[in-house]
């Protein structure tokens, strides 16, 4: 096989322009021969091959920086970059691949992604540190069409421009279709316009023209608006040179030999360049052809079906959500639904189904996403704003600064919350119990199962203030869900046993670990209690109270970190109160979570019964048993 041969991006501009087409194919078949066992980003990757074979067999990396915007379409870049051996079939599994850049795992990998439209803010501060020290390597950054709908993409782009820097943006456009016609005109001026001698007869004849007296520069100008007049007409990148940044393409993105003919061309360039390259998401493999949603981020599938090697037990948390906002729009036609380009992963597309005038889908933009879900508000209607925890980190200012401190009643559903599995630490969500709670007028509360999730949308939407709820992914515990929910105060806990020798209150995911561990202990003669905390703020204090009065050690159990976590809080509290009651807080570590199946990480933090039996035990050990 030829994909064997090559070990470093240099060994690509040995073939010819077949093998370089053989080579595309064998990277297919290996990435969808992967991704069938591990799970992963296959759609983008296989509408990506062309194009990173152009890339790295056109521009010198590691010296040329190339940086892959969120890193969906990466696994051609690693299996180029040294490593397509057996550490390749460790794609996102524990101690294995990362599904994403990372600068610990090659030198290739000069930028670590995983959240959107970073790249060409991270492009800038390349060229103009290679500027400072006065080299001359290329920086190329590589987004796809997706990414560009989030505003630090234009921030970025505004400031390049204005700075004339030299850099590529590589614009991956995977959402439209090549027309023959169009795209043979926009291949030939594509290729003209990125022409050297072109861009010097043209440089030549403006030169000339405004050498003629008084009326050299009025010709001169009339030919740049003539000029920009026909661009508009037959060029889609208008936009982009207002920014500043010369354009090509569009360009067909499967065409190896066109595109680095383009990409040789920029390279005489030394100023901002943007190249668009249309491209088909899940090329090469039927099933993600036709369905290139369902396999942008896939488990494990039949290679000759696509279908999922294993069905879900019992409901997500994500279905549940769905079905209860649904349930509850349509009793209710002031309830709306929002989201960040993740309709289908939030579940926000069901709702749209539903009401399909009540549902926005702004892209990747949550900063947006929460300062328009408060205007929403604050005019009356009662806005559900669903992300994933790790993205709502992008909306904090406006979190802060536009919705609480406006007391706008918005309802965050954050899911992925907790640690989210093979994505890693760019996706775990393990912060949002931390940076929420801290942010006045804000309710913050988790479920336990999926009926209490239920009842906390319920509850959430009556309350009438900034309030978030906050579910892991995946399945849930198995508890059945109904169609009429029940209300939960705010800052009100449920006690699930009493206990003399320890008191384990959890919160969210870690009620039922807890409820295992707590047994496990009471197996081994001790009086353990068990709390249901639900809110970490407000926190139930009149139980907590309750709890510190009438047993000896107090256990928090979060799936969060335990740097300002619900822990934090209490630990806090009872330190305000005078209460000395030793507090044994468990959660997720100060340093960042790598990625793995979600059992093998928590087994491995003690976060599972197990885990926290030995730590609460531990703990006990030597005191006088109660039971």
């Amino acid at each position: 096989m030829l994909l064997d041969s090559i070990q470093e991006p240099k060994d690509l501009r040995k073939l010819s322009a077949d093998q370089l087409n053989q080579l595309a194919g064998e990277i297919r078949e290996r990435i969808i021969r992967v991704t069938s066992v591990n799970g992963g980003h296959l759609a983008p990757n296989l509408g990506a091959v062309e194009l990173t074979l152009a890339l790295h067999s056109t521009f010198h990396a590691p010296d040329d920086k190339i940086i892959w915007d969120v890193g969906h379409q990466a696994y051609i870049h690693k299996l180029l970059t040294g490593r397509n051996d057996a550490f390749f079939d460790t794609l996102r599994t524990y101690q294995g691949m990362s599904g994403f850049p990372k600068r610990t795992e090659s030198p290739y990998d000069v930028f670590g992604t995983g959240h959107a439209s970073t790249s060409i803010s991270a492009a800038t501060g390349f060229a103009l540190a290679r500027d400072l020290r006065q080299e001359n390597n290329e920086v190329v950054a590589v987004i796809g069409d997706g990414a560009l709908t989030g505003g630090e993409v234009f921030e970025a782009m505004n400031y390049a421009g204005h700075m004339n820097l030299n850099m590529k943006v590589i614009l991956n456009d995977n959402d439209m279709s090549i027309d023959a016609n169009v795209g043979g005109l926009s291949d030939y001026l594509t290729r003209l316009r990125s022409d050297p001698g072109y861009q010097r007869a043209k440089e030549d004849l403006d030169a000339l023209l405004k050498k003629i007296p008084t009326v050299g520069p009025r010709m001169a100008d009339l030919a740049d608006r003539l000029k920009d007049g026909m661009k508009s007409m037959l060029v889609a990148g208008s936009f982009f040179e207002e920014l500043g940044f010369k354009y090509f393409g569009p360009i067909n993105g499967h065409d190896i030999q066109a595109m680095r003919q383009v990409f040789e061309n920029a390279k005489g360039l030394h100023r901002p360049v943007l190249i668009h390259v249309i491209t088909k998401k899940g090329k090469g493999y039927l099933p993600a052809e036709l369905n290139p949603d369902k396999f942008h981020g896939t488990g494990p599938f039949d290679v000759e079906t696509g279908q999922a090697k294993k069905g879900k037990k019992a409901a997500s948390y994500t279905d549940v959500f769905a079905k209860t906002l649904i349930k509850l729009g349509k009793e209710n036609d002031k309830i709306c639904a929002i989201t960040a380009a993740m309709g289908s992963g939030t579940g926000v597309a069901k709702f749209k189904a539903a009401f399909p005038n009540r549902a926005f889908d702004v892209g990747i933009a949550e900063g947006h996403a929460t300062t328009m879900a408060t205007a929403l508000a604050l005019d009356g209607m009662q806005p559900v704003l669903a992300l994933y925890s790790s993205f709502m980190q992008r909306g904090f200012d406006q979190l802060i600064h536009d919705c609480a401190l406006q007391e706008a009643p918005v309802v965050f559903a954050l899911d992925r919350a907790g640690l989210v599995g093979e994505d890693g630490p760019t996706h775990h969500g393990a912060f949002d119990l931390s940076y929420l709670r801290l942010v006045p007028n804000m309710t913050v509360m988790a479920p336990k199962d999926e009926r209490e999730l239920q009842n906390m949308l319920y509850s959430a939407l009556a309350y009438q203030k900034p309030t978030a709820i906050r579910y892991p992914r995946g399945q849930g515990v198995g508890v059945e869900t109904l169609d009429t929910f029940d209300y939960i105060a705010p800052g009100t806990g449920e006690v699930l046993a009493q206990g003399k020798d320890a008191c384990l209150v959890a919160i969210g995911s870690m009620v039922y670990p807890a409820a295992q561990a707590a047994e496990a202990l009471r197996e081994r003669g001790y009086d353990i209690g068990l709390v249901n905390a639900r809110f970490a703020k407000p926190l139930d204090e009149a139980l907590l109270a309750q709890v510190f009065a009438e047993t000896d050690l107090v256990v928090t159990l979060e799936e969060n970190a335990l740097t300002g976590g619900f822990g934090a809080a209490v630990a806090e509290w009872a330190a305000d109160t005078g209460l000395t009651n030793p507090l044994l807080r468990i959660g997720l570590p100060d340093h960042f979570v790598e990625a793995g199946n979600v059992s093998q990480l928590k087994k491995d933090l003690q976060l599972d019964p197990d885990g926290i039996f030995d730590q609460v035990a531990t703990t006990l050990k030597g005191r006088q048993a109660h039971g």
